[in-house]
């Protein structure tokens, strides 16, 4: 007998992606990284990739930062210099 396979029986995505939006399919790995960047933003913690993404379409040609410089700008963006803060 031949039988649909699944990719087909579903409207021809691949099992392991979903759709998110307009149809968009997405990996689990592309859903992982999203909450795992949800969860960075949520915590106050440094988004590299997300950096990353942001300078590549509005700085196009600009020096981006490595991961060191990023993430020490960050702690010093959060912090300052100086005397400690209340709030």
């Amino acid at each position: 007998m031949n039988r649909p396979s699944t990719a087909s029986a579903v409207g021809g995505a691949p099992p392991a992606a979903s759709t998110i939006g307009q149809g968009v399919p997405v990996s689990l790995g592309e859903r992982m990284r999203g909450i795992g960047s949800a969860f960075r933003q949520m915590f106050g913690m440094p988004d590299y990739e997300r950096y990353l993404h942001h300078a590549a379409i509005t700085h196009p040609g600009t020096p981006v930062l490595t991961r060191r410089e990023f993430c020490a700008r960050m702690i010093e963006r959060k912090y300052g210099k100086g005397p400690g803060r209340c709030c």
